[in-house]
């Protein structure tokens, strides 16, 4: 008989081991899925790892990895703070595309005028329209109570319906042929987030997630409320006897998670994507909930795994066109990662034992 019985304490090396293993064992299980498909598994493997690096059109690919990755980054940071105190943000997709909506919606209002000032305008449009759709979960619960979860999610699903109007209706392009979406902002210089580097992907959107890892490692580390985040996370009860807040904890974590998370929708609709459209949100506040869990909650470890997310990213690109994989399937193998790490988190705080439960 297989059991789990309790650990006295959380094993570290389980806890540094697991998300090793987990991307280990989705290779193998990913593998499988592509050979049920007809496909060579190590080919396709080879593919999704090997060729954005290293392959034949690396060099176009590699910048491609700092521009997925960015985005990823930013909105994982700020999810990360707030499951470190027990606070589920799941509505940071809904955020990203608030914070596109309101900075985009700065940067056409403005438009055709030239200003060095316009995009500052649309980085602070962008983070507190992120901020202001993530309040609306926080005060719900801070006042009324309710599910962080459940209300946050919903709220994706209004952000979509606000996309999807304003993409028809008030930011359309009224030089589009009645097609829908915006201007094409990488065609007006002072709303453009153009590479800083001519080439590397290197954007105002990657600058700030490195800020953002930068401020939330000082924030944990070195800070009197990174402290509450951590101590109510691990200790509730203690929290509430040291005299933690927890309405300041939800206002403060759901609002950093809001404006990171809108801050990456503006920096994507003003650079890589360039217009607000139907389908300008791709899974971005989804896909980041893997990462920080991937990352193990952590600044450093969040980034390198949104450039392992990336990777599979670029990588399932290439497969797709160069394999004829479907984009399900990539999409399968993705979600994999956070399966994968969750099964075998498990062993973190418990142990397998062998053989029959003794009985009291």
């Amino acid at each position: 008989m297989v059991r789990l019985e309790k650990r006295a304490e959380p094993s570290r090396a389980w806890s540094m081991a697991t998300p090793v293993v987990a991307v280990l064992a989705t290779m193998i299980a990913g593998g499988l899925l592509f050979a049920a498909l007809g496909k060579d598994p190590v080919e396709a493997i080879r593919t999704i790892f090997w060729e954005p690096l290293f392959g034949e059109f690396s060099f176009y690919y590699r910048p491609q990895l700092v521009v997925k990755g960015a985005p990823l980054v930013l909105i994982a940071i700020g999810l990360s703070l707030g499951f470190k105190a027990g606070i589920w943000n799941i509505g940071a997709e809904g955020q990203y595309i608030i914070g596109a909506l309101t900075g985009a919606g700065v940067g056409l209002a403005f438009y055709p005028m030239e200003s060095v000032v316009i995009f500052p305008l649309m980085v602070l449009a962008g983070a507190l329209g992120g901020w202001a759709w993530a309040m609306i979960p926080a005060v719900l619960k801070t006042r009324f109570g309710t599910n962080e979860i459940l209300v946050s999610l919903m709220l994706v699903y209004v952000a979509e319906q606000l996309l999807a109007s304003m993409s028809l209706g008030l930011l359309k392009n009224p030089e589009g042929y009645g097609f829908p979406g915006s201007r094409n902002l990488q065609q007006y210089a002072s709303a453009h987030n153009g590479d800083l580097i001519a080439g590397s992907g290197l954007h105002w959107g990657a600058a700030a997630a490195l800020i953002a890892v930068i401020f939330a490692y000082v924030l944990l580390n070195r800070h009197m409320t990174g402290f509450h985040i951590r101590l109510t996370g691990d200790a509730p009860r203690a929290a509430r006897f040291a005299g933690v807040s927890p309405t300041r904890l939800v206002l403060f974590c759901m609002g950093v998670s809001g404006a990171l998370a809108g801050l990456a929708g503006l920096f994507e609709v003003s650079g890589p994507a360039g217009v607000v459209s139907i389908d300008f949100n791709v899974g971005y506040g989804f896909t980041a909930i893997i990462v920080a869990f991937l990352g193990r909650l952590h600044p450093v470890g969040i980034l390198l795994a949104g450039a392992l997310m990336a990777l599979t990213y670029i990588g399932g690109d290439i497969a797709q066109s160069n394999l004829g994989l479907p984009s399900a399937a990539i999409q399968v193998f993705q979600g994999m990662l956070l399966f994968f790490l969750l099964a075998f988190d498990v062993l973190t705080n418990f142990r397998i034992r062998l053989g029959a439960s003794e009985v009291a």
